[in-house]
């Protein structure tokens, strides 16, 4: 098996199923499309990567996958989490991607990259940007990753499986909306409350409610 150094070369040198290597050496499975095709399938399948991705955090773990997905929105107190079982299978499907499927359809090697691109976008901006697991917590520079930030953060504040917003990881509504959206399901929840229970106008004043050390809602 090849050592981490020489995976991607390997994975690069995958010669489709039916086409014949030259005789100088082992066939590039990239060849078999083209780079402008190749490129033009990574950008569609990040893009629909995302899609499927607020799908997944939706429905998934905030669904039947929830017993994972609960410790992402509880006080981490290690370096890793049962969320991060969830990256390991996608990273499991990107293999696959590279490996048995190229084999039998050349692009489907450039849909095992463009699911890499994501895997790499998604371990910066919300590992690294968002949580700081990265070792950095650097102050987002422009409009794009402010509003990214801001709503990942409001994702956060609500700890249990109904009842939060924003499930992207690339793409984020606008903050506003997503605060008007909470103060909707807050005021709906509130109306439903028994009378003496605790009530809160502020995110993360009562239990259920988490936010990351030294972030704000907005």
């Amino acid at each position: 098996m090849p050592g981490a150094g020489r995976l991607l070369p390997a994975l690069y040198h995958i010669r489709p199923r039916g086409v014949d290597a030259p005789a100088s050496g082992p066939y590039p499975a990239t060849m078999a499309v083209g780079l402008p095709l190749g490129l033009s399938i990574v950008i569609a399948t990040v893009i629909g990567m995302e899609a499927l991705a607020w799908a997944v955090h939706r429905h998934v773990m905030h669904g039947w996958g929830w017993r994972w997905h609960r410790s992402h929105h509880e006080p981490r107190h290690c370096l890793f989490e049962k969320n991060d079982l969830y990256a390991l299978v996608f990273a499991g499907i990107s293999l696959l991607f590279f490996t048995l499927l190229a084999r039998l359809w050349a692009p489907f090697w450039w849909v095992g990259a463009a699911m890499l691109v994501y895997g790499f976008l998604y371990t910066i901006l919300h590992d690294g940007l968002v949580h700081g697991r990265l070792g950095f917590r650097a102050k987002p520079g422009n409009a794009y990753l402010k509003r990214l930030v801001q709503a990942h953060r409001l994702h956060h504040a609500v700890r249990d499986r109904e009842g939060a917003v924003s499930f992207g990881f690339l793409y984020a509504p606008p903050v506003r909306n997503l605060r008007h959206q909470l103060r909707r399901q807050k005021a709906g929840s509130s109306s439903r409350r028994k009378p003496g229970s605790m009530n809160t106008d502020r995110a993360g004043s009562a239990p259920g409610v988490f936010m990351d050390p030294g972030s704000s809602p907005g």
